[in-house]
């Protein structure tokens, strides 16, 4: 693990070297700045997990330094703790106001000055580490809202439940119409017997698919009978035979449609955000590294014929 960056602002060093030697010899990675300048140089080049800020320096001086730290987005959230030979708690209160972590007086002790700075970075880490998983929670909890809207939405595909017995427990809008294009008298309450006994029913409407999946807890069997027309051009339903989830075989397809994410998600009714953890999770179970080879995978099942 990289040991954390502690950048030290003074303009006379050689007084902090009781200091310096103390971070070293606890692993910590120190850098050193004789200005507020040159520190604001150091820190646009590599990265600091926290600062040692001396207040009086010529030039640009602490709190100078301070206010362009905080401007920087980038540096914002890095924590800086002041240090000055100025025993002034006017000058203390400015420090925390204007959003110090802490505040040391010179002459320093090296042990308080390493507890403190061990301090500030663990609380660093922590805040950090928390940010990390309430961003995790959040793209979780929008994934499993589009999840429910997905089968609100899931109400238009054809699908009938039906218990051991064919009784029908629960069927769509959308497969009753179905049933009644392709078998026009179909039976009140249970699940044709063709429907049952076949993978493919043709009648005079043309050619119905039936895939059917057996479920249920032992002692209630249940059927689940998915209905499609054969005559139907591929679409999102299609490419669940890619081993999609059938929100990611969606986003797919309209990927595979030279929509960007912003698109899709205007198209599906969901976040930018939850469309980016849904591409993300399809090119990890495609085994894919970007959007060009997945919409490629994508075509190999709507076009097939295009090579």
């Amino acid at each position: 693990m990289k040991s954390p960056t502690v950048l030290v602002v003074d303009d006379t060093p050689a007084n902090l070297g009781i200091v310096l030697e103390s971070l070293h010899s606890a692993g910590l990675r120190v850098l050193m700045a004789e200005s507020g300048t040159r520190a604001l140089e150091l820190l646009a080049r590599q990265p600091v997990d926290l600062v040692l800020l001396d207040v009086i320096m010529p030039g640009r001086d602490g709190f100078a330094t301070f206010a362009e730290i905080r401007a920087h987005p980038s540096w914002a959230d890095i924590p800086v703790l002041f240090m000055t030979a100025v025993d002034d708690p006017a000058q203390k209160v400015r420090a925390l106001e204007a959003g110090a972590v802490d505040y040391i007086s010179k002459p320093v002790h090296p042990p308080e000055v390493l507890a403190r700075v061990r301090t500030h970075l663990e609380l660093r880490a922590a805040r950090r580490e928390l940010q990390r998983q309430n961003a995790l929670l959040e793209a979780e909890i929008a994934v499993r809202l589009d999840a429910e809207a997905q089968l609100a939405h899931s109400l238009d595909r054809a699908v009938i439940i039906a218990d051991g017995d064919g009784r029908v427990v629960f069927q769509t809008l959308a497969a009753t119409h179905l049933l009644h294009k392709h078998l026009p008298q179909p039976p009140s309450g249970r699940v044709p017997a063709e429907i049952l006994a076949s993978d493919r029913v043709v009648g005079p409407a043309g050619t119905l698919l039936v895939q059917r999946f057996s479920g249920g807890q032992a002692g209630e069997p249940l059927v689940v009978v998915h209905l499609a027309e054969e005559s139907a051009p591929p679409g999102p339903a299609d490419l669940v035979a890619l081993g999609l989830t059938p929100r990611q075989a969606e986003v797919l397809y309209w990927i595979a449609q030279g929509k960007t994410n912003g698109e899709t998600a205007v198209i599906l009714g969901t976040s930018p955000r939850t469309v980016d953890k849904h591409v993300e999770q399809l090119l990890e179970r495609l085994g894919v590294e970007n959007r060009l080879a997945a919409a490629a995978r994508a075509n190999d099942v709507l076009r097939p014929t295009a090579r």
